[in-house]
C-alpha cells in the first residue's frame, strides 16, 4: 500500500518518506533523531529544550495552565493511526475510541489500537497527561508528562496500519463520521487534527476532501492539518492536499535552535512552503519533540536506536507535531472562549503570531504563534474577504485526491473512483449527503458497511 501518514525520517538532514508495505500520507513526524537522544544518564525533561516541560514554558502554554486553561470540556478528533492507553493517555476516561476504518480493524487484538506510533505520539502532544499529574499544579509540574491541553480528551478514528497505510476514501470517511456524530454521548468535539495529506494537485475548490474538510469547518468543528514535509519549492509550493484549502488551518513547523528564547526560532528544511496563493498559516514548534511512545510499534522497531528517549518516550519532527501543538492550543482557547467560531478564531491565531527573522510568508505564514501573548488578546471577527473566498464544491475526483499516495494489494493499487471497498464513488453525490450532514447511516458509509451502529461504554462499536 502506498501512503503519506508519512514518518518521513530525517536521519540524515534529508526528509524522505517512509517507505513500507504500504506507502501513505501521515505526515507527522519526519523524524530528527540527533545523538542524544540516546545520551546516557537519566532523561531530564527540563535539560531538554525540546521536551513538553520546556515547549510549553518557552510557548506561553503554562500561562494558560495558570490562568486555569487546560483544555477541560473540549474534545479533539484525531484521525491517525489509532492511539493507545500507553502512560500519560491512561487515565480513565481519557481517550474515546470513534470507529476504527483501518485495514487491521477485522484483527480484535489491534482495533483502534496504534500500530505505528504515530497517532499515539500526537495525541501526547494535544493532550497528554501523566498519572501522577495533579489538576492545578500543571503550570509549576516539572516531572510529569503534560501535553498542551492536558484536561482534554481524545477522540481517536484509526485509519491507518502499522506502516501508516491508509487511502483517501478512509479519512473521508472518518471526517464525515466526526462530524455527524460530534456531540454523541456528551462529546464535544471542537477541533479537529489532520496529521496527514496527499500530494494531489487537483484543485482545492473541487476536491472531495477538501470539501470534507470544509464541512466540519461550517459544523463549528476548528480543523487543524499539517502543511506536509516536503521542504520548499519555488513559486507553487508544496502544500499538502487539504493544507493547501485557505478555509482551514494549515501548521508549518518551527524549529526552537535549542534555545529557550523564541528569537532566533526558524522553520527547519523539511516544512512545506506555500505559493503567493496560499501559504501556511502559521508555524509552531515541530522539531526533535518528545512526546509518547509505543513499545513494540512500527516506528519503536525500526527506528527505536535513535528515536528511543525512555520506556515511555521517544523524539520525532514533522509538520505533524506541530499540527497537533496547534490542536492543543486550540482547544485551551476554546475552554477560555466556548463560544468562538472556527474563522474567529482562526483570526485570533493570525493576529497573535510573530513572524521569525529573515523567512518569507511562503515559510512560515504569519509566524509563530505566541500563546502568552494570545491569552489576554481580543479576538476580532474574520475579514470581509475570507468570506470572498470560494468553498470547494467536492465533486471532483477521489483519484485526483490522492495525489501519486495509493494503496496495493500484492502489487495492485486501488485506483479510480472506486473507495476502499472497491466500491463506486459518486463525488457529486456524497457531496449532497455531505453537505446534510448524513453521508453515514449507522455504519454504513457510500453503500458499505464500515462499522457498527452504537456505542458501548467509551467506544463505538
Amino acid at each position: 500500500m502506498t501512503i503519506s501518514f508519512g514518518w518521513s525520517l530525517d536521519l540524515t538532514g534529508t526528509s524522505r518518506r517512509l517507505a513500507g508495505i504500504l506507502t501513505v500520507g501521515f505526515l507527522g513526524a519526519a523524524l530528527v533523531l540527533p545523538g542524544s537522544a540516546l545520551a546516557a544518564g537519566p532523561y531530564d525533561p527540563v535539560t531538554d529544550v525540546n521536551s513538553m516541560y520546556n515547549t510549553t514554558t518557552y510557548t506561553g502554554v503554562r500561562a494558560w495552565w495558570a490562568a486555569g486553561y487546560t483544555g477541560a470540556g473540549v474534545d479533539v478528533a484525531v484521525i491517525d493511526t489509532g492511539v493507545s492507553p500507553v502512560e500519560g493517555l491512561a487515565t480513565a476516561g481519557k481517550i474515546i475510541y470513534g470507529p476504527d476504518l483501518s485495514l487491521e480493524s477485522q484483527a480484535s487484538n489491534l482495533t483502534n489500537l496504534d500500530t505505528n506510533g504515530h497517532g499515539t505520539f500526537m495525541a501526547g502532544i494535544i493532550a497528554g497527561r501523566g498519572s501522577n499529574a495533579q489538576p492545578g499544579t500543571y503550570a509549576t509540574d516539572m516531572a510529569d508528562f503534560l501535553g498542551v491541553a492536558p484536561d482534554a480528551r481524545i477522540v481517536s478514528l484509526k485509519v491507518g496500519v502499522a506502516d501508516g497505510g491508509v487511502d483517501v476514501s478512509q479519512v473521508i470517511a472518518a471526517i464525515d463520521w466526526v462530524v455527524q456524530h460530534r456531540t454523541d454521548n456528551g462529546m464535544n468535539i471542537r477541533v479537529l487534527n489532520l496529521s496527514y495529506g496527499s500530494d494531489s494537485a487537483q484543485a482545492y475548490g473541487v476536491d472531495p476532501l477538501s470539501y470534507a474538510v470544509e464541512q466540519a469547518w461550517k459544523a463549528g468543528i476548528f480543523v487543524v492539518t499539517a502543511t506536509g514535509n516536503a521542504g520548499y519549492a519555488f513559486k507553487n509550493g508544496t502544500l499538502t492536499n487539504p493544507a493547501y484549502d485557505p478555509k482551514i488551518f494549515a501548521v508549518g513547523a518551527s524549529d526552537s535552535m535549542g534555545t529557550m528564547t523564541t528569537s532566533d526560532d526558524t522553520v527547519p528544511a523539511f516544512s512545506s512552503t506555500g505559493s503567493n496563493s496560499r501559504t501556511p498559516d502559521v508555524v509552531a514548534p515541530g522539531t526533535h519533540i518528545v512526546s509518547l511512545r509505543v513499545p513494540g510499534s512500527y516506528i519503536d522497531q525500526q527506528h527505536g536506536t535513535t528515536g528511543y528517549v525512555t520506556d515511555t518516550l521517544f523524539r520525532g519532527s514533522g509538520t505533524s507535531e506541530a499540527a497537533a501543538f496547534l490542536s492543543g492550543a486550540a482547544a485551551l482557547a476554546i475552554q477560555q472562549r466556548p463560544a468562538i467560531t472556527p474563522d474567529v478564531l482562526k483570526k485570533l491565531f493570525l493576529d497573535n503570531a510573530r513572524l521569525l527573522n529573515g523567512l518569507s510568508a511562503n515559510k512560515q505564514g504569519s509566524g509563530e504563534v505566541e500563546m502568552a501573548r494570545m491569552l489576554g488578546a481580543p479576538a476580532y471577527n474574520a475579514p470581509n474577504a475570507w468570506r470572498r473566498i470560494a468553498w470547494s464544491s467536492g465533486t471532483g475526483s477521489l483519484e485526483l485526491a490522492r495525489g501519486t499516495d495509493h494503496v496495493s494489494d500484492d502489487g495492485v493499487a486501488l485506483t479510480g473512483e472506486i473507495d476502499i471497498f472497491g466500491h463506486d464513488f459518486d463525488s457529486a453525490a456524497m457531496a449532497t449527503l455531505e453537505a446534510a450532514g448524513n453521508s453515514w447511516s449507522g455504519g454504513t458509509w457510500n453503500g458499505n458497511c464500515w462499522s457498527g451502529n452504537s456505542w458501548s461504554t467509551g467506544s463505538w462499536n
